[in-house]
């Protein structure tokens, strides 16, 4: 039994002309490309997917897309991105996934998830600009810092792993306000996706603090999920 991440899937199987193959180089077949990454997944195993899903405007609009996920093997934790038009209420989405028999498929949102030993927790995160940013910019950060720390809460005294969308950090920027809740709860690893194509070099693994961050985006990837762990 393994965990498992990967992000920016970019999902369009119900609206062909979203298709991310339209940027060409590693685009191009990703979704086949998906299909036999994940076949490295059994059905035990658990992957984390950290935002970016699909390209549906609506949870209707989606449902080709998590038919798909939902056929692939294993648990699937989802986390929102900012390009995830078709995220509402959870309990919206939990309905939703039942009402379809998408039984493989949950949320990761203003909850965590146990995996093992280790506590899963996450949000998307947020980009805040000092000098561009806006009262609505500090207002959206706020609040994903309150629902990161909601998650990072639910774990309790378990080791904890935090699923981002948005980096927390990279060359040239740094966002305070998470990297001082992952210190505050000690958290062992972080995960974030939403860097594509050239801004991908200015990515920042391995160590900084006392977490290790690991950029996961789908295309970074291969479309191959990274093993976090394994039983």
């Amino acid at each position: 039994m393994s965990l498992f991440a990967i992000g920016d899937l970019h999902l369009a199987i119900g609206e062909p002309d979203k298709t991310m193959e339209a940027f060409g180089g590693r685009w191009i077949g990703y979704v086949d490309k998906i299909r036999r990454g994940f076949d490295l997944l059994h059905e035990d195993d658990t992957c984390v997917i950290c935002g970016d899903f699909c390209w549906a405007m609506s949870l209707a609009e989606a449902l080709p897309d998590f038919q798909f996920l939902n056929s692939l093997p294993g648990k699937k934790l989802m986390v929102k991105g900012n390009h995830d038009y078709w995220w509402t209420t959870a309990a919206k989405m939990n309905a939703f996934f039942a009402q379809n028999g998408l039984d493989t498929i949950s949320l990761l949102h203003n909850n965590s998830a146990e995996w093992e030993n280790l506590a899963l927790c996450g949000t998307r995160g947020w980009f805040k600009d000092e000098e561009t940013g806006t009262k609505h910019d500090a207002k959206v950060l706020r609040r994903e810092v309150g629902r990161l720390e909601t998650s990072l809460k639910c774990a309790g005294e378990r080791e904890k792993l935090v699923f981002l969308h948005y980096p927390p950090l990279y060359q040239g920027y740094q966002c305070p306000e998470i990297l001082s809740m992952l210190e505050t709860y000690k958290v062992e690893l972080c995960c974030y996706g939403h860097l594509h194509g050239p801004v991908i070099r200015r990515r920042q693994e391995g160590k900084y603090g006392n977490t290790e961050f690991s950029l996961i985006s789908g295309d970074y990837l291969g479309f191959v999920p990274k093993k976090i762990c394994e039983k």
